[in-house]
């Protein structure tokens, strides 16, 4: 008896490690463009910071990397296909996998950007299949055809998901008439739960983990409707319609595909194309969301938006090849500024300053998080690689990940002593 209790405790105790470990993923530790680098530099040489590493061959994509352990993940396309490839931090490759048929119509290039736990990577087909492999040997440990099994309703540009996990769950969002949410077991692939229809068809949108109070949600949008979950068995809590606000029509090629941003009970939500953002308030049982206030102004793109000090920070959406960088209050919607910067881009944030990288000529740009005025202190062009600037930047360890087509750059940024 006392040994079946020892097993016991030891089966649980591993149990809480597996499920408390650190994931590198989508955005950052917790999906909202913060990273939690510190000790950076508050400016840049001319010519940038220094680049530490150049890789190529990583498959055409607008994926970001992540780095977890010392190795750097990436996904890329190569023909018709999305493959993973694994890297050392000199560049080296230690495999390159492939993992599911890509989208092939424009623009065809992988999107999803690995999530990595322990000894395991899951990552999303352009035509959605969940996968999830070994993060030691390449070898693939399970597959699920999301969007053939679950009957996703594809938008005219595929899937572009980053997978979410939450506890011992993986989870992704098909969309259709059938199935907004589905939810598999981490370790083998077995389905957890379906959390039905809110309506709409896919987004381009990685669902999020919200978590204040006692309430914890997974946040999530199909392309008309923003919708939260209970991640332990899927059922639908609350839903909101996001539309446009006048009698117009949606346009056609409006997407949805920026994860929400929260703070405490408020949750932000934005897309493209003038289509209004909206502040909603979570009621205190978590079971309906009411209006805060709408914006017409910050309607971002695919660009992603970070909260800063009671600030959102951003580009907007004038045409798909132009838009401002943006400041609003988080409290009110009032516009702290409207600011013109090359193009409209990604932003992420660390360390009290902000990073930009516009799409339309590969600028790179540093900022300071100031409502006050927008101030780029330092910028410089990306000039390696192919295609659309759309991968989001990330941080690891002091070093600025850039991503343009094939290609991977690596630059210090890291304070000296």
């Amino acid at each position: 008896m006392r040994s079946l209790i020892l097993l016991l405790f030891f089966s649980i105790y591993c149990l809480n490690i597996i499920i408390g470990q650190e994931i590198a993923q989508w955005r950052g530790p917790d999906r909202d463009g913060i990273y939690p680098d510190k000790n950076l530099l508050k400016s840049w040489p001319e010519n940038g910071p220094e680049l530490i590493l150049s890789v190529k061959n990583i498959g055409k994509g607008f994926s970001s990397p992540v780095m977890y352990n010392g190795t750097i993940y990436v996904t890329g396309m190569f023909d018709t296909t999305d493959y993973l490839t694994a890297m050392d931090m000199n560049g080296n490759f230690k495999w390159q996998v492939p993992y599911g048929r890509s989208w092939l119509y424009d623009p065809p290039d992988t999107r999803s950007t690995p999530t990595v736990q322990g000894d395991r990577v899951y990552v999303v087909s352009g035509t959605g299949r969940l996968v999830c492999i070994d993060t030691g040997t390449g070898k693939e440990i399970w597959a699920v055809d999301v969007d053939k099994d679950y009957h996703s309703e594809w938008h005219r540009w595929g899937v572009a998901e980053s997978p979410l996990i939450v506890d011992d769950k993986v989870i992704c969002s098909p969309g259709g008439k059938e199935n907004s949410l589905v939810a598999f077991d981490k370790m083998t692939g077995k389905l957890i739960w379906k959390s039905g229809s809110v309506g709409g068809q896919r987004s381009y949108v990685s669902p999020i983990l919200f978590e204040f109070n006692t309430i914890r949600l997974v946040l999530a949008m199909t392309s008309t409707s923003f919708f939260a979950v209970d991640p332990k068995n899927g059922e639908v809590q609350c839903s909101y319609q996001f539309y446009l606000k006048s009698n117009e029509p949606r346009p056609s090629g409006a997407i949805l595909a920026n994860t929400p941003v929260f703070s405490n009970d408020e949750i932000y939500i934005t897309g493209g194309y003038n289509l209004p953002s909206v502040m909603l308030k979570l009621a205190p049982d978590g079971k309906s969301v009411t209006e805060k206030w709408v914006d017409s102004t910050l309607d971002n793109h695919h660009h992603g938006v970070v909260q800063v000090n009671g600030y959102i920070y951003g580009s907007n959406w004038i045409h798909n090849n132009s838009g401002n960088w943006v400041c609003l209050n988080w409290n009110t919607g009032e516009v702290e500024y409207e600011s013109l910067w090359n193009s409209k881009g990604n932003v992420i944030y660390a360390d009290g300053m902000l990073y930009l990288y516009e799409e339309k000529s590969g600028y790179v740009g540093l900022a300071k998080a100031d409502p006050a005025k927008f101030e780029v202190v330092s910028s410089f062009q990306i000039t390696e690689g192919e295609g659309q600037h759309w991968a989001h930047p990330a941080i690891f360890d002091g070093k600025l990940y850039i991503r343009h087509g094939d290609v991977l750059l690596i630059y210090d940024i890291k304070a000296k002593q």
